[in-house]
């Protein structure tokens, strides 16, 4: 087996959610290249195997394989993912060791593990600081940051230098509009999602699909489509008393849109990963875990309901959002819920 080979298919496990095929062909290989020791890390640390990520680490410096600037993109990756900040400082100094300058990737990353663990003020002197330009990427982590803790003033500052850039992406845009809304900031909020459609840019919907066979099922948030849609209405009702009982209270701040309690609760409570959990619930045999794709970030709430899923069901849930792996099992995500 090549190595592109090897790469593409520790790559290909990864993103179905088998991180086990990753370790059989990575172990397996018998000649092990750069390219396939970057492709096991970034395996691990998108299944929040983050101790696993810095063994591999080790094991390479071992071995006298070099690394390069993907395979530390990779490390700060796992410690951004898990709120380590001392051992991402560690290796973003470490990069200066093996001869390698830190691109604007390296340092949003270095943004995003500041931002992530609230330090903003901290992340906001590394983009200050940096000695290269200033990138849309970089400011982007730091608003993911200001997003995740609620400061919106940062935040609001963080898109001013944005639009300095020129033209930006809708994802920036849709941040700060979240932002906004969770903070109660409604005319915040509307005024960054007409600037959106002042620019021709559509917000992307958010979707989760499931695989049945060779089948394709894909919910949006309320989606009723679906052939099976009574049963899995019925399905989430039944498990949403179970959850309740166990302790479960749904947390409507995550619900960003200006509505009242009541309604909150219900469109919060049919979000397209539940629709996907549900109808994996009701089609799947008790030992097949549950694979559930989404293209945005997981909310807040959902993540915890899943827990409460997995726990009240006995079923393994894992559900892949745009960041990471989330392994749900026995009430408990592998992500440690940091993420």
């Amino acid at each position: 087996m090549s190595s592109f080979v090897g790469s593409s298919l520790i790559s290909l496990y990864s993103k179905c959610g088998v991180i086990g095929g990753s370790y059989r062909v990575f172990d397996e290989a018998c000649v092990k290249n750069l390219g396939m020791w970057n492709a096991m890390l970034i395996a691990c640390a998108q299944h929040s195997q983050t101790e696993k990520v810095f063994d591999l680490f080790k094991q390479m410096e071992g071995l006298g394989i070099k690394p390069n600037f993907i395979t530390f993109l990779c490390v700060l990756y796992a410690c951004s993912h898990a709120g380590l900040v001392e051992k991402g400082k560690h290796y973003f100094e470490l990069m200066k060791e093996y001869g390698i300058e830190p691109g604007d990737q390296h340092y949003a990353s270095l943004v995003d593990l500041f931002g992530r663990a609230g330090k903003l003020q901290e992340a906001l002197s590394i983009i200050r600081e940096m000695p290269i330009q200033q990138t849309e990427s970089v400011w982007g982590a730091f608003l993911t940051g200001c997003r995740l803790h609620g400061n919106t003033e940062l935040a609001a500052y963080a898109a001013d230098r944005i639009f300095e850039l020129g033209p930006v992406s809708s994802g920036l845009h849709v941040l700060l509009s979240n932002a906004y809304a969770a903070a109660g900031r409604y005319e915040d909020a509307a005024k960054a999602r007409k600037m959106l459609r002042d620019r021709g840019i559509k917000k992307e919907t958010g979707l989760s699909w499931v695989e049945e066979g060779n089948k394709v099922h894909t919910f949006a948030a309320g989606d009723r489509s679906n052939a099976k849609a009574k049963e899995i209405y019925r399905k989430l009702e039944e498990l949403g008393d179970e959850m309740e009982r166990a302790g479960y209270i749904a947390d409507t701040s995550f619900v960003l849109r200006e509505v009242n309690g009541e309604e909150k609760n219900q469109t919060i409570r049919y979000h397209s990963e539940r629709l996907a959990v549900a109808f994996g619930l009701i089609t799947f045999p008790s030992d097949r875990p549950i694979r559930v794709m989404k293209n945005l970030r997981i909310c807040g709430d959902c993540h915890t309901a899943i827990k409460f899923m997995s726990k009240c069901t006995g079923r393994v849930i894992i559900v892949r959002d745009n960041n990471r792996f989330h392994h749900f099992e026995d009430g408990k995500c592998s992500c440690g819920d940091y993420w």
